[in-house]
């Protein structure tokens, strides 16, 4: 079955991305986009995907809860957060809630295109641990809310292949400023020469983000051209986790 063509959808009266704040941004429809798709799969809202699409062994597993284990990019295994590191984790969802932070003892500011993971995260994650959780800003990972040099690490995992090269050269630029000299960014990239990853991408396009597949060696040449070193390297079953240093 072939990708069906990227259609957009009617937005949320409430999303931000709509606002006059972001109608000026080349990029502001797709992040907008992706901030609806993900605002629905946090409020466990339903998706309506036709016949053959749920017919997909993708599908299948996306439904089961299987999936998310494939799909899901264990940043931690090549940069694990140190105690009293400042971590910023772009398109953060609900991180701060799952993943081991007050293990690492490390300082958790996050970024969120959905409001509501946000506004879940902002009200939650200072009851989890107020010492360590400093907040989630609104944005995309284009334009970060936070001072030049201010982490030590950044982490961007799960939303990469929403976007195109150029709006990811974008965001290395925008990664950098925000990092420490020797921080270290830590990101997920798409792998199209996975096994799963054309009917992934076929799922997603139909649960309302349209999937870039772009081969890893051209995703290598923007990484040298920001700058950027590639110290480790790990792959999954979908994406490829990658670590940096500019």
């Amino acid at each position: 079955m072939s990708k069906k063509p990227f259609q957009s959808r009617p937005f949320a009266s409430n999303n931000p991305y709509t606002s006059n704040n972001y109608l000026s941004d080349k990029w502001q429809e797709r992040v907008a986009q992706v901030a609806y798709r993900f605002n629905q799969q946090y409020q466990n809202q339903t998706f309506e995907l036709p016949a053959e699409v749920q017919a997909m062994p993708i599908y299948r597993e996306w439904v089961a809860g299987i999936l998310a284990a494939k799909i899901a990019s264990p940043f931690w295994e090549i940069a694990q957060p140190q105690k009293n590191q400042h971590c910023l984790d772009i398109g953060c969802g609900v991180s701060f809630l799952i993943y081991p932070w007050r293990d690492w003892q490390a300082f958790f500011y996050g970024q969120e295109v959905s409001n509501f993971a946000r506004d879940t995260l902002n009200s939650r994650g200072s009851q989890l641990n107020s010492k360590l959780f400093k907040g989630v800003e609104l944005g995309p990972a284009h334009h970060l809310n936070y001072s030049n040099e201010q982490f030590d690490l950044a982490i961007a995992t799960g939303f990469s292949c929403y976007f195109p090269l150029e709006y990811w050269a974008a965001v290395l630029t925008e990664v950098k400023r925000v990092l420490k000299p020797d921080g270290l960014f830590v990101f997920d990239i798409l792998n199209p020469e996975q096994p799963l990853a054309e009917d992934w991408a076929v799922l997603e396009t139909y649960l309302g983000a349209e999937v870039f597949l772009e081969p890893l060696a051209e995703w290598e040449k923007i990484i040298k051209a920001a700058g950027a070193k590639v110290i480790g390297r790990q792959s999954g079953e979908l994406f490829d986790l990658y670590k940096v240093r500019f």
